[in-house]
C-alpha cells in the first residue's frame, strides 16, 4: 500500500515507495512480455496443429483409397479363383 505524505502542500512518494512502484512496474513489463511470448507460441502451436490435422486427414484418405483397392483386388482374385 502506498501512503502519501504531504510536504509543503504537495503529495510526494517516499523513496522506498518509489522503488516499490518501479519494481512493480518492472514486474508488470516482464509479465506483459511473457504474455506476448505465450500468445506468439500459442499461435505457432495452433498453426502446427492445423497443419498436422490436415496431413492426418490426407493420410486417412489415402489409406482408405488403398484399402478399397486391396479389397477390390481380393474380390477379383476370388472371382478368378471361382471361375477356374
Amino acid at each position: 500500500m502506498i501512503v502519501w505524505r504531504v510536504n509543503d502542500g504537495a503529495k510526494r512518494v517516499q523513496p522506498t515507495q518509489e522503488n516499490d512502484l518501479q519494481t512493480l512496474m518492472s514486474r508488470f513489463e516482464i509479465l506483459i512480455e511473457r504474455v506476448e511470448q505465450l500468445k506468439r507460441r500459442n499461435a505457432l502451436l495452433m498453426a502446427q496443429e492445423k497443419s498436422w490435422r490436415e496431413e492426418r486427414a490426407l493420410l486417412i484418405d489415402k489409406n482408405e483409397i488403398a484399402r478399397r483397392k486391396v479389397e477390390s483386388m481380393i474380390v477379383r482374385l476370388k472371382a478368378l479363383e471361382q471361375d477356374s
